[in-house]
């Protein structure tokens, strides 16, 4: 390996360190409009998850709301089991 070889690789070796700080700083200039911009253009989401517990190591209580409806479900062991929320028993 010659001079020219060793100098070409460290000119390469700059060039992509350069080029990926060029693009982390246009990222974080950039970087938060963008991702504004496209959250406002995001139609209204039906499903929202609003709480969860954990009971366990295994099992987690989900209260997930679905067009105004809150469904409480129990995540758990590869299962989903689905029981009535307070204003359904009422």
């Amino acid at each position: 390996m010659n001079l020219a070889d060793f100098a070409r690789a460290i000119f390469a070796l700059a060039l992509t360190l350069g080029l990926l700080g060029l693009c982390a700083a246009a990222l974080r200039r950039f970087g938060p409009d963008v991702l504004a911009r496209l959250a406002a253009q995001k139609k209204e989401r039906r499903l929202a998850i609003v709480e969860t517990l954990v009971l366990d190591p295994s099992r987690r209580l989900v209260l997930v709301s679905c067009d105004g409806r809150e469904r409480l479900l129990l995540l758990g062991d590869g299962r989903l089991l689905d029981g009535p929320t307070p204003e359904e028993k009422a």
